[in-house]
């Protein structure tokens, strides 16, 4: 569901919190496209002070937001395409359809791409009408 303009969506603030966004973190925005939710974008910029870098910087970022779908190609790819500006200790937060929904990827997919992709599913929670699945490097710890 996509918010009309200037509506603010209660969950937002909520979003940003779940996906562990904090002010002057960069995050860098690839996949979106038309199905996408914007509260879940704008919450993230709201939450970091500024606007959601896109796929052709050069810059090293915090997150990844990577919107998937099953049609999008081979999800190893995308991950491994993600990890490039990913700073030390960053992760990727994968956002796939919910259950049910067009595009839906699964579970046992999610997990043995980021296993090939060189990542660990940390979380994987509902944000929105989408999946939310936290990947990190092997090597992840936590600053």
């Amino acid at each position: 569901m996509v918010d009309a303009p200037g509506v603010v969506n209660e969950n937002a603030q909520e979003y940003a919190q779940t996906l562990g966004v904090k002010p002057e973190m960069t995050v860098l925005e690839v996949g979106w496209d038309e199905d996408c939710d914007n509260s879940i974008s704008e919450a993230i910029e709201d939450a970091i002070g500024g606007e959601l870098l896109e796929d052709e910087t050069d810059e090293l970022c915090d997150v990844v937001l990577l919107w998937w779908r099953e049609e999008d190609g081979d999800l190893v790819d995308g991950l491994v395409d993600s990890i490039r500006p990913l700073a030390d200790n960053g992760c990727i937060w994968l956002l796939t359809p919910g259950a049910g929904k067009d595009g839906t990827v699964a579970p046992g997919e999610i997990s043995e791409s980021a296993q090939t992709a060189g990542l660990v599913q940390t979380t994987a929670t509902r944000i929105g009408n989408w999946q939310g699945s936290c990947l990190v490097s092997r090597g992840y710890s936590k600053k």
